[in-house]
C-alpha cells in the first residue's frame, strides 16, 4: 500500500504507520480511488532544535491587537506614510482637494472604490470645513472600518447534533490553504478539540506529505490516499474516522483550483454529497483560504468559490507579506462571507479569529 512520509531527517524517531482496512464512499458515487491508505495515530517526536521552529508554543504576549498590528504592518506603513503625507504641522483643512488626495490613498490598500467612497464620505460628514490633525482623521476612518467590517459571528459552525463537525476547505493554489488548515487544526487541538485532517489534495504530493507533518506534530489523525485518488474517497474515510474515534472535528483539503475549472468545482460538489452521506448537514463549514497579497484578485476568487462551492467563511491567509490588507473590506461589503480567521505570520500559532474592532485599530495605528 501507497502512503507519503516525511523523510527521516524531517521527521526523525517516526512511529511506525497503522493502515486498517479501507472502506469505500457509497456505491452511487464510488470510482477508482486509486487505493486509499489510513495513516493513523502520527505522533512525531522531533528533535529540540526542530520543534522550537514549528511546535506550538505560548501564544505570542501582547494580545490579538498586538498580532494585528505587526501583521498589518505593510500594508500600515503604507497607508500611514500616505497619510502623514497629507497633513502640515498646523493641521489641514477638510476640503475636496483633501478629500480627493485621501480617496487616491485608500484605493492604494485595495479596498476598492466603493470602500474607499464610503469611508471619504464619512470623513467629510464628519470633518468637512474644518481644520483637523492627522490624528482626528485616523480615528474617524478606524471607527468607519470598524463598522463596516462588523458582523454577527467569527465562530466556526459546529454540528448541532453532538457529532463530527466537518469543515471542508478550499482556495486556489497557492492560496496557502495547506499552512491554513495545519493552523487551524493547531489552534482548535489546543483549546481542547480531537482532530482528523483528511488529505484531499491527492495531486500534490508535496502536500500530502505537509499536512502529514502537521499533523504528528500537532498530535492529530490523519487520513491519506494513493497519489490522484478520488478526493471523495479521501473525504469519505475521514469523516468515517472521525465518526470512529468520536472525534469533534474533521478538516478536508481539496486540491487548489481555479474558479473557471468546472470540472474541478464539480468535484467538490461531489465531496459535498459524499461527507453528507456519512454525516447529516456535512460539510458544516466550507472555508474559503484567500491569499491577501492577491489583492483585487482575491475578489474574483471568492466569487467563483462562494458559488460553486457553497462558501461559509473566510480565512484571510499571509496577512503579515501583504501591503494590501484592506482587500477584506470589499471582500466583506460584496459576499457578506464572513472572516472566520485571518494568518499572521509563518508559525504555527500566527492564525487568529477576526476582530473587527482589533483589526481597524491595527490597520490605521500608528
Amino acid at each position: 500500500m501507497a502512503f507519503w512520509r516525511s523523510k527521516k531527517k524531517e521527521v526523525p524517531n517516526q512511529e511506525s504507520y497503522s493502515s486498517p482496512e479501507s472502506s469505500s464512499v457509497p456505491a452511487d458515487e464510488k470510482e477508482d480511488s486509486g487505493g486509499i491508505d489510513q495513516t493513523v495515530s502520527e505522533l512525531t517526536q522531533d528533535s529540540p532544535q526542530e520543534a522550537a521552529v514549528v511546535q506550538p508554543g505560548p501564544p505570542t504576549s501582547g494580545g490579538l491587537f498586538a498580532k494585528m498590528r505587526g501583521a498589518l504592518s505593510k500594508t500600515r506603513q503604507a497607508l500611514g506614510t500616505d497619510i502623514r503625507d497629507l497633513f502640515k504641522s498646523e493641521g489641514r483643512l477638510v476640503d475636496g482637494e483633501f478629500l480627493g488626495e485621501l480617496f487616491s490613498r485608500l484605493i492604494r490598500t485595495d479596498m476598492g472604490v466603493s470602500c474607499a467612497e464610503a469611508i471619504r464620505d464619512d470623513v467629510e460628514k464628519r470633518l468637512k470645513s474644518r481644520v483637523v490633525e492627522m490624528e482626528e482623521v485616523l480615528a474617524t476612518i478606524t471607527e468607519q472600518t470598524r463598522s463596516m467590517l462588523e458582523q454577527e459571528s467569527t465562530g466556526l459552525r459546529y454540528s448541532e447534533d453532538g457529532g463530527p463537525t466537518v469543515i471542508l476547505v478550499v482556495g486556489v493554489n497557492g492560496s496557502g490553504k495547506t499552512t491554513s488548515i495545519g493552523k487551524l487544526a493547531n489552534h482548535l487541538h489546543r483549546s481542547g478539540k480531537s482532530i482528523v485532517l483528511g488529505a484531499g489534495d491527492t495531486f500534490r504530493a508535496a502536500a500530502v506529505e505537509q499536512l502529514t507533518i502537521w499533523a504528528g506534530r500537532i498530535g492529530c489523525e490523519i487520513v491519506t490516499g494513493k497519489p490522484e485518488a478520488d478526493p471523495a474517497s479521501v473525504a469519505y474515510q475521514t469523516v468515517e474516522k472521525a465518526v470512529e474515534m468520536n472525534a469533534d472535528i474533521a478538516i478536508i483539503d481539496t486540491a487548489g483550483r481555479l474558479q473557471t475549472q468546472t470540472n474541478l468545482m464539480q468535484q467538490l460538489e461531489k465531496i459535498r454529497r459524499v461527507v453528507g452521506k456519512k454525516i447529516e448537514g456535512a460539510p458544516h463549514e466550507v472555508i474559503l483560504v484567500l491569499d491577501s497579497t492577491a489583492g483585487q484578485n482575491a475578489i474574483s476568487q471568492a466569487r467563483g468559490f462562494s458559488e460553486a462551492a457553497q462558501c461559509t467563511g473566510i480565512v484571510l491567509a499571509k496577512l503579515d507579506g501583504s501591503a494590501k490588507g484592506g482587500v477584506i473590506l470589499p471582500i466583506r461589503e460584496e459576499f457578506q462571507l464572513p472572516v472566520k480567521f485571518v494568518g499572521l505570520g509563518e508559525g504555527i500559532d500566527d492564525i487568529a479569529e477576526f476582530d473587527a474592532s482589533a483589526f481597524a485599530k491595527a490597520l490605521f495605528a500608528q
